[in-house]
């Protein structure tokens, strides 16, 4: 498939990789082959058990070497119609339970046990909901999706698609179709995103690795989270055109930056977050990461407008407004913050004489969005001579004034003071 025929994972070369990864502190996930065994069939799938021999013998080898992974993985984008082929649903809900049943023989011993994932391929709404009805309540730790939304890496109206508000939410119907189906199931199961590039096919050059592939990724980030997602897994780190490193460089791609500041300020407590107003502003909010208060990421999709975000409380007690202005035009739309399994809540903004707040303005070098350098604060974030990575300061803001969010800028806005029940 693809070309390959053959291939090879010396076990020289997995000691190799593992000594990497214990310096690096990475959590593993490593996928398995899938197909090993099976046989064609006449509609093009493939059919047959699993032949789990060698992935047996390599899971066996690296527990005897004390090696850490976190959680190993079933096949590779064999769900629904596939890509290249397929595995049915049910056949594929059996080969997971034998490898649920695989890894908990080999680890029994263990105090840990790593995470039983699959099936690393895009969403298909009957395919998947078999595989969770078979796996349930507790056979499959993590159902994993992919996700490439955007087409293929060589259209030339990637930027267009990225800045494309109705593109962007098409994402909505494929988050919220798996929660709910993991919420009726009744089951342990937890959603990752796998794997998602944006732009198949290897991206494509200053788009996929430049600054404005943050308004995606970012967005993609924020909208998993508010539906359940508990990891999110971005390809790649290096290799393609959607690096988070630079190929030859090995320094550090804007998307980097943003995926660290993501996990530096946004808690893992989500908050329902609403924005009513221009469609061009994407708006996201969460608990404060190791500090008070909550956490806000807008994104602006315009290109002309700088918009003004004022977050206070509503009269009823129903959550907070966000007044903002385009120009001489004003507009006043609500902002409620509440857990998302939960009711909403007040939010009370206590911006007292004095108070402050962190702010992180992202923008690329010269205002051009196929810049590979990301502005923080307007300073070019790059590592130093010794390869580390930069200090991510914010500016200190009063907290009375309004957030300006720039044209064709991001900003994350952490807000000590508002007080949130839901991050309490």
């Amino acid at each position: 498939m693809h070309g390959f025929t053959q291939g090879c994972l010396p076990l020289r070369r997995w000691d190799e990789l593992n000594a990497f990864f214990q310096k690096s502190g990475a959590k593993i996930v490593f996928g398995l082959n899938a197909l090993n065994g099976r046989v064609p069939l006449p509609d093009k799938s493939m059919g047959g058990p699993w032949d789990y021999t060698n992935a047996a013998a390599l899971i066996r080898y690296s527990v005897n070497k004390g090696y850490r992974i976190h959680g190993w993985e079933l096949g590779n984008e064999l769900s629904g119609t596939g890509v290249g082929t397929r595995v049915g649903a049910e056949q594929y809900a059996t080969d997971v339970i034998a490898l649920k049943k695989l890894v908990d023989d080999i680890y029994r011993s263990n105090q840990t046990k790593p995470l039983v994932l699959a099936p690393g391929g895009f969403f298909d709404q009957a395919w998947f909901s078999q595989l969770i009805a078979k796996t349930k309540p507790n056979l499959l730790n993590v159902i994993t999706h992919h996700i490439y939304n955007l087409g293929p890496g060589k259209d030339t109206h990637l930027i267009d698609k990225i800045f494309n508000p109705s593109i962007l939410d098409g994402m909505k119907g494929t988050f919220s179709s798996l929660q709910g189906m993991l919420k009726s199931a009744g089951t342990s199961t937890v959603a990752w995103v796998g794997e998602a590039g944006g732009a198949y096919n290897s991206g494509r050059h200053l788009v996929t690795d430049a600054f404005v592939f943050s308004f995606w990724f970012l967005d993609q980030l924020g909208m998993s989270a508010k539906y359940d997602t508990k990891s999110y897994c971005r390809q790649s780190l290096i290799g393609g055109n959607y690096g988070l490193l630079n190929t030859t460089t090995f320094q550090p791609n804007p998307d980097y930056y943003s995926a660290l500041l993501w996990h530096r300020l946004m808690g893992t407590k989500v908050l329902a977050t609403t924005f009513n107003g221009t469609n061009k502003i994407r708006a996201y909010a969460h608990c404060a990461r190791d500090s008070p208060g909550i956490t806000l990421l807008l994104i602006n999709l315009s290109g002309n407008t700088t918009t003004q975000v004022s977050v206070t409380v509503t009269t009823q007690g129903q959550g907070a407004v966000a007044a903002h202005k385009h120009g001489a035009r004003k507009h006043v739309g609500g902002r409620k913050f509440g857990h998302v399994h939960g009711p909403r809540f007040t939010g009370v903004d206590e911006a007292a004489a004095g108070a402050v707040r962190d702010e992180y303005h992202l923008t690329p070098k010269d205002g051009n969005l196929r810049s590979q350098v990301m502005l923080l604060n307007g300073k070019a974030l790059a590592t130093d001579a010794a390869g580390n990575i930069p200090a991510l300061e914010a500016v200190k803001v009063d907290a009375a004034q309004p957030i300006a969010v720039a044209p064709y800028s991001i900003v994350f806005a952490r807000i000590s003071h508002f007080n949130a029940p839901a991050c309490s």
